[in-house]
């Protein structure tokens, strides 16, 4: 049973036999006659049907065992290609066994044909490369530089409503963007808040931890992007007709302008679209999903523009251990890389200190050696991805850090250097 088993349904279900059990042996393989409870074994014969996990069982009504949750993201990404272009069927061949054998890693296939490994830092990265040149694909490997995911979002309420029309002149969407609290961007992550709850017991949690209006909380139209997503649609319509009618191509829209947002095609996070208003033709074939896809998309484009648009940026928890007399050495370090200190302890009995600090990942690269130059060597850096926090700066002016990274993001992505500007997606009365 595949992650997307649902009982009672023949998606991601699979009958086969195992061939043979064998024992893990270092690099090699023993053949065992059975295992008991409680060890790890290799099974042979079920390869080709898992992706990264599955549940592998002789019941024919048993549920799927809860997939991995990990306390890291992917957040770095590096695009690979063969040396050789004869060599693309080992490359995706080796691509399928690394995601395998490793579910940290995310591996995606852009619309411009690049392969991108994400992982979840630097020396992850180095790694999984290593392991899919030496061992999985087994072919020499053009390799880009480490490149971050950002996400985009918005700091305040749309302030104006964004209205836009389909192509056909009779439809028009009436919406506004504002922000979601860290808090429940952080529980839609947890899976605390989703599509499969109950509508009722969703907004009635909604309304008690976070202070949502009940019957807002349960007029949620779904969340983004894959669905699962940290930003959700809500309908505070009122008694607008063939509303549910247009509710799938909305949603549809929903989740391909927060898979790519305004600024840099980059997923967005943190966003609450509300839609207002909507005035549809009575005959359904105007109102079809080639009026309104399209033109939903326009209309959330248009209330992110208008809201404050920000870009943000992941950052690291870096743990580091050494002895007092190097504290200087971390901390000018640290502040080099605009890292943010949160804390110092001393260990009892020992001349060993260790500090705590936020780093944004985009400051990582090259953070180890850097230490490891200002204390001799004596400092043992640890880093886990912890939050997102926003890049300070207006991402919309060229000239700004964030600015300079959605440029830079958009070249890599063969968009046009300019952010579209609100007219395109904005119509009037």
């Amino acid at each position: 049973m595949g992650p997307n088993y649902v009982p009672g349904k023949k998606d991601d279900l699979y009958e086969k036999t195992i061939q043979r059990t064998v024992l893990m042996m270092g690099r090699y393989t023993e053949a065992v006659e059975n295992v008991p409870c409680g060890n790890i074994c290799g099974l042979v014969g079920v390869d080709q049907f898992i992706v990264k996990t599955g549940t592998i069982t002789t019941f024919a009504g048993a549920h799927n065992m809860r997939q991995m949750k990990f306390s890291v993201s992917p957040v770095v990404r590096v695009a690979v290609e063969c040396q050789n272009p004869a060599d693309l069927p080992k490359l995706v061949e080796g691509l399928k066994r690394l995601a395998k054998s490793d579910p940290m890693v995310q591996i995606t296939t852009e619309e411009s044909g690049e392969h991108i490994i994400a992982g979840a830092g630097e020396l992850h990265l180095e790694i999984c490369l290593k392991d899919l040149e030496e061992d999985h694909a087994c072919i020499p490997l053009k390799k880009t530089d480490p490149v971050v995911s950002y996400r985009e979002t918005v700091m305040d309420t749309s302030n104006i409503p964004c209205l836009s029309k389909s192509p056909n002149k009779h439809n028009r969407l009436t919406m506004r963007a504002s922000p979601l609290t860290e808090e429940v961007s952080v529980d839609i992550d947890d899976g605390k808040i989703s599509n499969k709850q109950d509508m009722k017991d969703r907004g009635r949690y909604l309304a008690d931890t976070h202070g949502w209006d009940v019957q807002e909380a349960r007029r949620i139209w779904c969340f983004g992007p894959e669905s699962a997503g940290p930003n959700v649609v809500v309908d505070v319509t009122k008694g607008v007709q063939y509303l549910n009618e247009i509710k799938d191509s909305v949603v549809t829209a929903f989740q391909w302008a927060t898979k790519e947002g305004v600024l840099c095609s980059e997923n967005m996070r943190g966003v609450r679209i509300n839609l207002e208003d909507a005035t549809l033709h009575t005959d359904a074939i105007h109102r079809g999903g080639g009026q309104i896809i399209g033109t939903a998309r326009r209309c959330f484009y248009a209330c992110v523009l208008t809201a404050q648009p920000a870009i943000l940026e992941p950052v690291y928890l870096v743990e580091i251990q050494g002895p007092d007399t190097i504290l200087g050495g971390i901390y000018s370090t640290l502040n080099k890389k605009r890292g943010v200190i949160q804390s110092e302890e001393r260990i009892m009995g020992m001349p060993v200190c260790n500090v705590k600090a936020f780093l944004p990942v985009n400051e990582s690269f090259g953070f180890t050696t850097d230490l490891r130059a200002n204390t001799g060597g004596q400092a043992f850096p640890q880093c886990v991805f912890d939050h997102w926090q926003q890049y300070p700066g207006n991402p919309l002016d060229s000239n700004s850090k964030p600015g300079q990274a959605v440029l830079a993001i958009r070249k890599r992505k063969g968009l046009s250097d300019e952010i579209p500007s609100l007219d395109k997606y904005l119509d009037k009365l």
